[in-house]
C-alpha cells in the first residue's frame, strides 16, 4: 500500500515539475514585440485669453476665452515650435478682427465656423496637420462696467 501512495506522490510531483518547466522554457517561444506607449491625441488646456472688444473707439469689454486643442501626442513631440502660441494668436485675430461680433445686440455667434476657420489657418501656418479639433471651456464677454479696477 506504502510503495502505491508513494508511486502516486511521485507521479504528482513529476506532472507538475514537467508543467511547470514547458510553461517557463523560453526555448522557441516567439520574441515579445515592443509596442511602446500608446501615442492616441493629447490633450493641451491653453491659459486664459482676454481678448478686447472695441466698438465706437472704445474698449467696450473684454471677450475671455478658455480653450482646449487635441493634437498628436508623437507629433507634439516631434515638432519644434509649440503650437500654442499660434492657436492664441490665431483666436485672438478672428476674435479681435470680427465684426459679425456685437455684443450689444445679442445674437447666436457660429463659433463652430470659428473654430474650423481658427484650425484651418493654424494648421496651414503650422505647414502639417497638427492640430485636429479646438474645443471651447468658456467663452464669456465681461461689459467694461462690470470690471473692478
Amino acid at each position: 500500500m506504502i510503495k502505491n501512495v508513494m508511486a502516486g506522490f511521485w507521479v504528482c510531483a513529476v506532472t507538475l515539475a514537467s508543467c511547470y518547466a514547458a510553461i517557463t522554457w523560453t526555448v522557441g517561444k516567439a520574441p515579445v514585440e515592443d509596442k511602446g506607449n500608446y501615442e492616441g491625441l493629447q490633450y493641451k488646456k491653453l491659459p486664459a485669453m482676454n481678448i478686447p472688444v472695441i466698438a465706437e473707439g472704445a474698449v467696450q469689454g473684454y471677450v475671455i476665452a478658455n480653450l482646449v486643442f487635441t493634437a498628436d501626442a508623437k507629433t507634439l513631440r516631434e515638432i519644434t515650435v509649440p503650437p500654442e502660441a499660434f492657436i492664441q494668436d490665431e483666436i485672438f485675430r478672428h476674435v479681435y478682427a470680427d465684426e459679425t461680433l456685437d455684443f450689444r445686440k445679442l445674437s447666436r455667434y457660429n463659433v463652430n465656423g470659428m473654430i474650423s476657420n481658427v484650425r484651418e489657418k493654424i494648421n496651414k501656418r503650422l505647414g502639417a496637420e497638427i492640430v485636429k479639433e479646438i474645443l471651447v471651456e468658456n467663452f464669456n464677454f465681461v461689459d467694461k462696467s462690470a470690471i473692478r479696477s
